[in-house]
């Protein structure tokens, strides 16, 4: 039986650093990567990433995945990578799609705790809901900027 993880991604850093991991996770374990992204059409323009009709949503949403797929994958002989797009909920979408996996990977896309309070979390929804383990990878902290220590006169 071969190791399955599902990663979710969503063309953000955070879902291209989900992705990265998971396909070098699953070639340390001989595994497969199922990448899945979830869309949703309501026919509200709500910037320029809305398509004018759900058919175009699911075709975006479908470049964006290979896109990010071929980005991450180029060059490189890493894990066998599956792309699968679904129109839902991304919670709901990536809690199903990891159903009979091994591991869901995502990515923390840092936002603040009144974002999170207001909007809520998927990755926290998914931890929430999913039969599997699941890794929320953070967002990496930048290096502090000239010398760690204060410099000691002389």
């Amino acid at each position: 039986m071969t190791y399955l993880i599902v990663v979710g991604v969503d063309g953000s850093d955070g879902g291209r650093r989900a992705l990265r991991w998971a396909v070098g996770e699953a070639a340390e374990r001989n595994g497969t990567v199922q990448a899945v992204t979830a869309w949703r059409w309501d026919g509200l323009d709500g910037g320029t990433m809305v398509a004018p009709n759900p058919v175009e949503e699911e075709e975006r949403a479908t470049a964006l995945l290979a896109r990010e797929i071929g980005e991450v994958t180029r060059g490189t002989s890493a894990a066998p990578v599956s792309a699968e797009v679904v129109e839902g909920r991304p919670a709901d979408v990536l809690t199903a799609a990891a159903r009979g996996a091994d591991l869901l990977v995502l990515g923390s896309h840092g936002h603040g705790r009144l974002r999170h309070t207001v909007l809520g979390s998927v990755s926290e929804e998914c931890v929430r809901k999913a039969t599997c383990p699941v890794v929320v990878l953070p967002v990496p902290v930048p290096a502090p900027s000239g010398p760690a220590v204060p410099a000691v006169p002389a």
